[in-house]
């Protein structure tokens, strides 16, 4: 396998008739990088991934990869393939054939091309399926076959366009270890697009969140999770309490509470990120506050509560560790410390 690529995406907009949906997006994602684009249906992530394999025209900005300007490129000649939700896999013809269809393009003679075909199919693990068709496998296969048709060909980027979301949840979490354990092995960078942020989060090195055609935050996930810039930011990944507060420069006052803080750089009308999984229930006299549990609910590991304080409603999610969980309507406390708060502009 090639070494991955670099990608330069440098002030990139895109029009449909008069609806822009593209605003001077600009990203650097290193050579070798899983670097995720994640938000919701319509904030153009998918048209940023369109552009970068070339199946939509650059009209402003720049496309460059390991410095090359991609701009005029057409996708069989950049060093980029796409892995799309749908597989498109041809139903009449073999796993072999199937994995082994874009080599006929190139300068690849036949022992050359069944070398080839059989070391892409052995990173996806598929190996002694070569002659089944795409109806004789699960859907789990079927999306390893079109990982491999894209690997065989040695591309520097391998674009993936939501590939996982016609699978069920079990399976999804079993091919996403598999291709992260991938993209370890052949080393190429992966950009990959989805709206479901645990997918972004346990998956990539760095990610993008994009809101409206823009990008709100570039960041690790661990960055992006526990310092988002934006209450949007905060709001789409992951559970979130967002609580109007007052900032006061030393300490916000929420919830009818005072509250020491590390410096925000916001002063006055904020909003406080409170993430339910910081927050802990204890006796009222060791609080921050005290609250009425409203709501519980088990998941399996964990339970979700919510308390009602000063009519806002706050979530926590408590591990299920054998310890004794509240009942609806009792008063309970709820401790956070100011290293669990996150002050952001309101």
């Amino acid at each position: 396998m090639p070494g991955g690529g670099h990608i330069e995406i440098d002030a990139i907009s895109k029009w449909y008739g008069e609806q822009q949906v593209l605003h001077e997006v600009s990203l650097d994602i290193a050579a070798g990088e899983f670097f995720s684009l994640l938000g919701p249906s319509g904030c153009g992530k998918t048209t940023t991934l369109r552009m970068l394999g070339g199946f939509e025209a650059i009209e402003h900005g720049s496309i460059r990869i390991d410095g090359v300007d991609m701009g005029g490129v057409p996708p069989e000649r950049r060093p980029v393939n796409t892995v799309f939700q749908s597989y498109a896999l041809f139903p009449h013809r073999t796993v072999a054939d199937n994995v082994a269809f874009g080599l006929r393009f190139l300068d690849v003679d036949k022992v050359e091309a069944r070398r080839r075909v059989a070391e892409a199919l052995s990173l996806v693990r598929l190996e002694g399926l070569e002659r089944r068709r795409p109806h004789q496998l699960s859907g789990g296969q079927q999306q390893r076959v079109a990982l491999a048709r894209s690997l065989v060909l040695r591309p520097k980027v391998l674009l993936l366009d939501e590939p996982l979301g016609a699978l069920d949840a079990k399976l999804r979490r079993t091919l996403q270890d598999e291709l992260r354990a991938l993209h370890r092995e052949v080393g190429i960078t992966f950009v990959y697009v989805t709206h479901d942020q645990e997918e972004a989060l346990t998956m990539s090195d760095r990610l993008a969140v994009m809101n409206a055609g823009r990008v709100e935050q570039v960041g690790t996930p661990h960055d992006v999770y526990d310092m988002p810039v934006s209450t949007y930011v905060a709001d789409f990944l992951g559970l979130a309490n967002l609580v109007p507060a007052h900032a006061n420069g030393g300490g916000v006052d929420l919830l009818g509470a005072s509250v020491p803080t590390a410096s925000s750089g916001v002063v006055g009308d904020c909003t406080v990120l409170l993430r339910p999984e910081r927050i802990r229930i204890v006796a009222l006299d060791d609080a921050t506050i005290g609250g009425t549990v409203t709501d519980v609910v088990f998941a399996g590991p964990v339970t979700h509560v919510t308390a009602s304080v000063l009519d806002q409603s706050l979530h926590v999610v408590l591990p299920n560790d054998g310890s004794p969980l509240p009942s609806v309507g009792d008063h309970v406390g709820l401790l956070f410390s100011h290293d669990s708060m996150r002050v952001l502009a309101p």
